[in-house]
């Protein structure tokens, strides 16, 4: 695949209705963890499936649009945004080049979510929280970690894979089984969206 149709987008009626219906897949898979208290996030399910359908751009634009949303209730969801787009991108390159495959293929993206959300959130947590993100189980390894080593870059690094490591892993395979669910039709209208582009 060119490199042009990998990062092709097109803002169609179907493209635009999808970055609003991501918010709110991700607001009900957020307002879910926190009803039931899990000590997860389950929040950019629906940045996920968006990048699955229609790509990194697409998938970019409803990560950061959430947490413009999310900014005005709570300023710092603003920042990480930032980890969002990224998101975004990654599932969406990741989409565009054949890992909507098979279970397994789905398996590496997520791990490729948990390294990218890992590496872009701990500065920002660094910046903002001084290493720590407010999980109940991160913390309590930053808080061993730092008393062992006196490292803040690793205490926070190890506090933000271990909360994201079974949230993304969960948040991408929902999200996954959401798009294999997906009718075939609806599946098409955004592969047709690509070919479209790629041809002008």
């Amino acid at each position: 695949m060119s490199k042009k149709s990998v990062w092709s987008v097109k803002l169609s009626t179907a493209s635009l209705v999808l970055i609003p219906a991501a918010v709110g897949v991700n607001y009900i898979g957020k307002l879910f963890a926190q009803l039931l208290k899990l000590p997860l996030w389950l929040d950019s399910i629906g940045t996920v499936l968006a990048s699955m359908l229609a790509g990194p751009i697409i998938g970019a634009l409803a990560g950061l649009i959430n947490n413009i949303i999310y900014g005005f209730m709570d300023p710092v969801s603003f920042v990480y945004g930032i980890t969002s787009v990224a998101i975004g991108v990654v599932v969406g390159l990741m989409a565009r080049i054949g890992f909507l495959e098979n279970w397994v293929k789905a398996g590496i993206i997520a791990f490729a979510v948990i390294f990218t959300s890992t590496v872009v959130s701990t500065p920002i947590n660094i910046i903002f929280w001084e290493g720590q993100t407010g999980n109940i189980w991160g913390d309590a390894v930053y808080a061993g970690v730092l008393n062992i080593t006196n490292t803040v870059w690793l205490a926070s690094f190890l506090d933000e894979l271990i909360v994201d490591l079974p949230d993304k892993i969960l948040t991408v395979l929902i999200a996954y089984g959401i798009y294999r669910g997906l009718p075939k039709n609806l599946l098409q209208l955004y592969r047709a969206d690509s070919e479209i582009e790629e041809l002008k």
